[in-house]
């Protein structure tokens, strides 16, 4: 077998560990959370958000704005949270590697 041939094979194998990976990663729940609990935020390791739970004490009509930073807090822990899942599950896959966008591999 070639080199060419050699290298072809071992991006189909990491094509298909990275299929797998993405896979994993829609599968992977991640969860945050602001205001001591108060508010809750569930997305999937690919950002997709599947829940926002809300403590009824922080429902307070006076002080809208503290419930909707909070909302937005946990949120953007939960992106962050997904987005670290991601770079571990696709890390593990391409060994650190960067630039491949070019090859046609998905993920990256």
């Amino acid at each position: 077998m070639n080199q060419q041939q050699q290298m072809m094979r071992q991006l189909a194998q990491m094509q298909q560990a990275m299929a797998k990976a993405q896979e994993e990663i829609a599968a992977t729940e991640v969860t945050a959370s602001a205001g001591g609990g108060t508010v809750t935020v569930t997305a999937t390791g690919d950002g997709q958000l599947k829940g926002i739970k809300i403590d009824p004490a922080a429902l307070d009509p006076e002080d809208v704005e503290l419930l909707e930073d909070m909302i937005l807090a946990a949120v953007n822990e939960a992106r962050r949270s997904a987005e670290e899942v991601q770079k571990q599950k696709l890390g593990a896959v391409t060994g650190g590697l960067s630039g491949l966008g070019g090859l046609g591999i998905p993920g990256l």
